[in-house]
């Protein structure tokens, strides 16, 4: 109830690390709701995660790190989960310079 009391306050900006690591399906499905809302609502949300499923719903653009260097930037609705998955093993993005 923690996240829900931090939202009452409207935030402009959320850090979410790891939102839904180690909920069941149901508080999973929750906490992406309240995040969904607040996106809609216009705040800007920094989500850290590993959890593929959770960056594409909850997304607009994603930045993939490895090894603390930028791998690549890409919009969510046109993103590949298999090219973000060799990103998060090292891969560059093919055709960007960062």
């Amino acid at each position: 109830m923690i996240l829900a009391r931090e939202l009452s306050e409207n935030p402009s900006l959320i850090v979410a690390v790891h939102p839904t690591y180690g909920l069941d399906i149901g508080a999973t499905e929750q906490v992406r709701q309240v995040l969904l809302v607040q996106r809609e609502r216009g705040a800007a949300t920094l989500l850290i995660s590993e959890d593929l499923e959770e960056i594409m719903t909850l997304s607009d653009r994603i930045l993939v790190l490895f090894n603390g260097e930028v791998m690549g930037i890409l919009d969510a609705e046109s993103a590949d989960i298999e090219e973000i998955g060799l990103m998060m093993a090292g891969t560059r993005h093919k055709g960007e310079e960062l």
